[in-house]
Protein backbone atom coordinates (compact mmCIF):
# COMPACT_ATOMS: atom_id res chain seq x y z
CA UNK A 1 0.00 0.00 0.00
CA UNK A 2 1.35 3.10 -1.02
CA UNK A 3 0.66 6.75 0.93
CA UNK A 4 -1.57 8.67 -0.76
CA UNK A 5 -0.29 12.30 -2.48
CA UNK A 6 -1.70 14.00 0.04
CA UNK A 7 0.85 12.89 2.86
CA UNK A 8 3.96 13.80 0.30
CA UNK A 9 3.90 17.51 1.35
CA UNK A 10 4.49 17.07 5.07
CA UNK A 11 7.37 14.70 4.48
CA UNK A 12 9.02 16.64 1.99
CA UNK A 13 8.73 19.70 4.28
CA UNK A 14 10.09 17.37 7.57
CA UNK A 15 12.57 16.62 4.90
CA UNK A 16 13.44 20.30 4.03
CA UNK A 17 13.70 21.14 7.68
CA UNK A 18 15.58 18.22 8.90
CA UNK A 19 17.88 19.28 5.66
CA UNK A 20 18.65 22.84 7.22
CA UNK A 21 18.98 21.62 10.67
CA UNK A 22 21.89 19.42 9.62
CA UNK A 23 23.83 22.11 7.72
CA UNK A 24 23.29 24.30 10.72
CA UNK A 25 25.28 22.23 12.98
CA UNK A 26 28.74 22.16 10.70
CA UNK A 27 28.76 26.17 12.14
CA UNK A 28 27.89 25.51 15.73
CA UNK A 29 30.81 24.25 18.24
CA UNK A 30 31.20 20.80 19.18
CA UNK A 31 29.46 21.38 22.70
CA UNK A 32 26.10 22.80 20.99
CA UNK A 33 26.40 20.15 17.79
CA UNK A 34 26.54 17.42 20.55
CA UNK A 35 24.20 18.87 23.38
CA UNK A 36 20.83 20.56 22.68
CA UNK A 37 21.16 20.94 18.64
CA UNK A 38 22.04 16.77 18.64
CA UNK A 39 18.39 16.49 20.48
CA UNK A 40 16.51 19.02 18.05
CA UNK A 41 17.98 16.91 15.16
CA UNK A 42 16.84 13.97 16.73
CA UNK A 43 13.34 14.82 17.28
CA UNK A 44 13.13 16.27 13.36
CA UNK A 45 14.07 12.67 12.96
CA UNK A 46 11.53 11.27 14.90
CA UNK A 47 8.69 13.50 13.07
CA UNK A 48 9.51 12.51 9.98
CA UNK A 49 9.05 8.66 11.21
CA UNK A 50 5.67 9.36 12.88
CA UNK A 51 4.90 11.20 9.49
CA UNK A 52 5.78 8.31 7.30
CA UNK A 53 4.57 5.80 9.56
CA UNK A 54 0.87 7.72 9.56
CA UNK A 55 1.24 7.61 5.61
CA UNK A 56 1.32 4.14 5.42
CA UNK A 57 -1.20 3.19 8.27
CA UNK A 58 -4.59 2.74 7.29
CA UNK A 59 -6.83 5.50 8.14
CA UNK A 60 -8.18 3.84 11.13
CA UNK A 61 -5.46 3.66 12.57
CA UNK A 62 -3.33 7.30 11.68
CA UNK A 63 -4.90 8.99 14.65
CA UNK A 64 -2.49 7.60 17.14
CA UNK A 65 0.93 8.69 15.17
CA UNK A 66 -0.84 12.06 13.82
CA UNK A 67 -1.48 12.93 17.44
CA UNK A 68 2.17 11.83 18.33
CA UNK A 69 3.43 13.81 15.30
CA UNK A 70 1.78 16.90 16.46
CA UNK A 71 3.11 16.72 19.69
CA UNK A 72 6.38 16.10 18.85
CA UNK A 73 6.18 18.83 16.51
CA UNK A 74 5.43 21.25 19.74
CA UNK A 75 8.11 19.97 21.60
CA UNK A 76 10.88 20.72 18.65
CA UNK A 77 9.14 24.41 18.43
CA UNK A 78 10.64 25.11 21.98
CA UNK A 79 13.74 23.17 21.63
CA UNK A 80 14.66 25.19 18.81
CA UNK A 81 13.21 28.55 20.87
CA UNK A 82 15.70 27.41 23.11
CA UNK A 83 18.81 27.11 20.78
CA UNK A 84 17.24 30.71 20.04
CA UNK A 85 17.29 32.33 23.80
CA UNK A 86 21.22 30.44 24.95
CA UNK A 87 22.12 32.37 21.60
CA UNK A 88 23.22 28.90 19.80
CA UNK A 89 21.66 29.85 16.61
CA UNK A 90 21.13 33.87 15.83
CA UNK A 91 17.47 35.60 15.22
CA UNK A 92 17.51 35.10 11.32
CA UNK A 93 18.02 31.02 12.11
CA UNK A 94 15.31 31.00 14.52
CA UNK A 95 12.58 32.71 12.61
CA UNK A 96 13.07 30.51 9.36
CA UNK A 97 13.03 27.01 11.55
CA UNK A 98 10.09 28.70 13.28
CA UNK A 99 8.48 28.97 9.97
CA UNK A 100 8.98 25.83 8.94
CA UNK A 101 7.69 24.57 11.80
CA UNK A 102 4.50 26.17 11.74
CA UNK A 103 3.82 25.12 8.19
CA UNK A 104 4.29 21.75 9.24
CA UNK A 105 2.19 21.88 12.29
CA UNK A 106 -0.61 23.31 10.25
CA UNK A 107 0.07 20.75 7.75
CA UNK A 108 -0.53 17.93 11.06
CA UNK A 109 -3.74 19.56 12.18
CA UNK A 110 -5.21 19.77 8.86
CA UNK A 111 -4.17 15.94 8.50
CA UNK A 112 -5.66 15.24 12.06
CA UNK A 113 -9.03 17.26 10.77
CA UNK A 114 -9.08 15.16 7.00
CA UNK A 115 -8.63 11.76 9.22
CA UNK A 116 -11.52 12.74 11.78
CA UNK A 117 -13.59 14.02 9.82
CA UNK A 118 -14.09 10.79 7.19
CA UNK A 119 -15.21 9.39 10.67
CA UNK A 120 -12.32 7.16 10.46
CA UNK A 121 -11.78 7.37 13.96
Amino acid sequence: MTPPDSTLPIIHAIRILHKDLYCIAGKLSKRDKLGLHARVETSCIEILGLAVEAAFKPKTQKIGSLESLRIKVEILKHLIRTEHELEIIDVKTYLRLSEKLVKISKMTNGWINFVTQKGAV
